[in-house]
């Protein structure tokens, strides 16, 4: 898994690497992910997460608290609760590179998947192609 880090450091002050604002005109999209860059780590809900993982925009510091949220929810999953399949689909899609580079955090999505029953028949290929591709 990832190395802890302070939750209350955003991107910005974790990569140290400050975006200019967006260009006039950015989409909405562009400029949700300027602004979620700026705040904590620790201030960010499972959609901001998705919206950033999904841009492939912070992950060596996203990937633990979106792994966290999808972990924590998924045991509800299977008594009828809610499981948020965007978010898992943002984590499941990224290159199968970055989990080659990070094997045991490909642990992780493993373990959820095989949480999960019933899984979303919008998420089953992803998770497919993740089971494929990421290491054991």
């Amino acid at each position: 898994m990832a190395k802890p880090f302070d939750r209350n450091k955003s991107l910005e002050e974790l990569e140290g690497n400050r975006w200019p604002d967006p260009p006039e005109g950015a989409t909405g999209l562009v400029r949700a992910v300027h602004s979620l860059r700026r705040r904590p780590v620790g201030s960010l809900d499972a959609d901001e997460l998705r919206r950033l993982i999904g841009q492939d925009v912070g992950l060596p510091w996203l990937l633990l608290p979106a792994l966290e949220v999808l972990r924590d929810t998924a045991p509800n999953q299977a008594a009828g609760g809610f499981f948020d399949d965007d978010l898992l689909s943002a984590v499941l899609t990224r290159k199968p590179s970055l989990w080659q580079a990070m094997p045991e955090s490909a642990r992780e999505p493993r373990e959820i998947l095989g949480m999960l029953t019933g899984r979303s028949p919008y998420v089953q290929p992803e998770a497919d192609a993740f089971l494929a591709s990421a290491p054991d």
